[in-house]
């Protein structure tokens, strides 16, 4: 693999000619059923808060990624092209080798009390889950909380994992001393496309009862409608069965989002579509035959809708227990579904 000419960020250590990460990574296998046929890189970062480049159209200006790849194996994952710039393939490497920067807590901490950092937001599980399969294993999050708590740094989590519970306890401590945000991705409910299209991930249903849990305990946690799927999730009544159930959780914001391919997701997508629904190729290569995008059009009238269903169910009006100062109820067990 192609690892020594590569950099954690562009913002990276003084040295343009610095790897990735040091010499001497760990290739690791387990026996596990969840972990059958992966492949764990354990490696020492260089850095780990990621300036995200001024072109991206994101609401924040730093990362923390403790992992590359995701087990998730979603299968439209934006990320996935990621993997190329380690000489591994998009689809199965990316499903199944998984970068583990084994260090992560120790470099927060020291970034941290670095002298030029000024305790910026900083937002993790933008790029890979941090709260993927892997971390019931390396447990890399809690350190990384600790870090950010004892910092008083603000930061917020973007997730598909129920494990992210597992955390509350730093979560709410951490939250006593800085802004704490949490959402968690859930794009539909359908059983059928969720086993087919997330298959490592927790069942939709579960994210929305965490997202509760969180809530419950001042966390405010919302939820990123992500992805729609055209022709599969994205009629009236999936996305408003979809946008009540949200509501249910207590959400305290929704932020909708259509499918978008990008190189690498693409393939894999339209792959996986030819095998499983033939008849949708003509239909989506029309919808994104000149881009990563559906046309404006389309995605207007989609998040028109679920605007208009959070609207009406109420989305945004609670507030979190947190603000109300009241007792949260106790936290139920951490769960996360083995893969199917």
């Amino acid at each position: 693999m192609r690892w020594d000419n590569l950099r954690l960020t562009d913002a990276g250590p003084d040295d343009p000619a610095a790897p990735l990460f040091a010499r001497g990574a760990v290739a690791r296998t387990f026996d596990t059923p969840g972990f059958r046929g992966m492949t764990f890189y354990e490696i020492q970062a260089r850095s780990i808060i990621n300036r995200v480049p001024a072109a991206s159209r994101v609401p924040f200006d730093y990362t923390i990624n403790p992992y590359r790849g995701c087990g998730h194996r979603c299968v439209y994952c934006f990320a996935r092209k990621t993997h190329e710039y380690l000489d591994l393939d998009a689809g199965a490497d990316f499903d199944s080798k998984i970068v583990v920067k084994v260090n992560a807590a120790e470099l927060v901490r020291k970034e941290l009390a670095a002298p030029r950092w000024r305790g910026q937001h900083i937002a993790m599980g933008t790029n890979v889950d941090c709260y993927q399969r892997a971390e019931g294993r390396y447990e890399l999050m809690r350190g990384i909380l600790a870090a950010l708590r004892d910092a008083a740094n603000p930061f917020s989590v973007l997730t598909k994992g129920t494990l992210i519970l597992r955390d509350l306890d730093l979560l709410t401590e951490a939250a006593d001393r800085a802004d704490v945000g949490a959402s968690f991705s859930v794009g539909f409910l359908d059983p059928d496309v969720w086993r087919s299209v997330e298959p490592g991930t927790p069942d939709p249903r579960r994210r929305l009862e965490a997202c509760a849990t969180l809530n419950a305990h001042g966390i405010g946690c919302g939820v990123l409608m992500a992805p729609v799927l055209p022709y599969l999730t994205d009629s009236p009544a999936q996305l408003e069965r979809t946008v009540r159930e949200i509501a249910a959780a207590g959400a305290t914001h929704l932020t909708p989002i259509v499918l978008h391919l990008r190189p690498g997701a693409r393939q894999w997508w339209l792959a996986w579509l030819s095998r499983e629904h033939p008849r949708l190729v003509p239909r989506y290569l029309e919808l994104y035959g000149r881009g990563a995008y559906a046309p404006r059009a389309y995605q207007e009238r989609v998040t028109t809708q679920i605007r208009e269903l959070a609207t009406r169910f109420g989305i945004g009006r609670a507030t979190p227990a947190r603000a109300r100062r009241l007792p949260p109820p106790p936290p139920p067990s951490p769960q996360q579904l083995t893969l199917l």
